[in-house]
């Protein structure tokens, strides 16, 4: 069952996020994982690589996040299909990278919009959106955070944000860094959401997650946690966003 703890303040966010601290066991895993990951390669990153995340199956391109190796776009997309209960809702896919949201989201939704700031990201959620036979549901589009949507608003926005705090070194590492994306995404989520509609946005341990929750309560934005996974080394949560005074209301 899904841990709906509601998050009331970030110490306690802080708290949900920590990892599991196990230095040693966390240090010989580390290893074997490593080990592993050259043994099948994908130590390879920056390499073509197909994928296949709920039935679906996803071509990777150089410089673009792999939703599986990382673990958390594949996380997120396990929780699409349980937000969608109805084929009239329009989707946003916030930092698409490989498109694998908005290609399971579209399997349902009337209509999905991807976005990525990377350029060769949006072109591998293009092609992954014309295997998966769902190009005429998946708009993908060239830009940063909403403004290639402004005006628009949607049932669901989804996002698996850069997690860490600081300058990021080229379009690869705009996915786990960047320096004011809290601030912009909890400023504008609101402006683009339908009355009724949500948001799940996934952190991880591994970052500066309880920045964005901080930056969303300012916003008016209240947390739940939907879905939490812990790993010896890192704890993912996807956490739901409504605006406090819908709830109220």
């Amino acid at each position: 069952m899904p841990d709906s703890t509601r998050v009331q303040a970030v110490p306690a966010a802080a708290d949900l996020l920590r990892p599991v601290s196990f230095p040693f066991i966390a240090k010989i895993l580390g290893r074997a994982l490593a080990l592993s990951y050259r043994l099948t390669g994908k130590d390879r990153y920056d390499d073509f690589r197909l994928e296949r995340v709920l039935g679906a199956p996803l071509m990777v391109i150089p410089s673009v996040f792999n939703p599986k190796i990382p673990r958390t776009g594949e996380f997120l997309a396990s929780q699409v299909e349980l937000q969608l209960a109805t084929r009239e809702g329009e989707v946003l896919d916030m930092g698409t990278g490989s498109g694998v949201c908005a290609v399971i989201a579209a399997r349902h939704a009337r209509r999905v919009v991807a976005v990525d700031i990377n350029a060769e990201a949006v072109r591998c959620a293009g092609i992954n959106a014309r295997m998966n036979h769902l190009e005429h549901k998946i708009d993908v589009r060239h830009g940063d955070l909403f403004a290639p949507v402004a005006g628009e608003r949607f049932d669901l926005v989804l996002f698996n944000p850069p997690f860490l705090l600081g300058t990021p070194r080229d379009d690869r590492d705009r996915a786990w860094r960047s320096n004011d994306v809290p601030e912009r995404f909890a400023a504008g989520l609101g402006k683009h959401l339908k009355p009724g509609g949500f948001a799940l946005l996934l952190l991880s341990s591994f970052g500066d997650g309880p920045v964005f929750l901080a930056e969303l309560a300012k916003c008016g934005f209240a947390a739940d946690v939907l879905a939490r996974r812990r790993f010896v080394n890192e704890t993912l949560a996807i956490f739901k966003l409504t605006l406090r005074q819908e709830r109220t209301s």
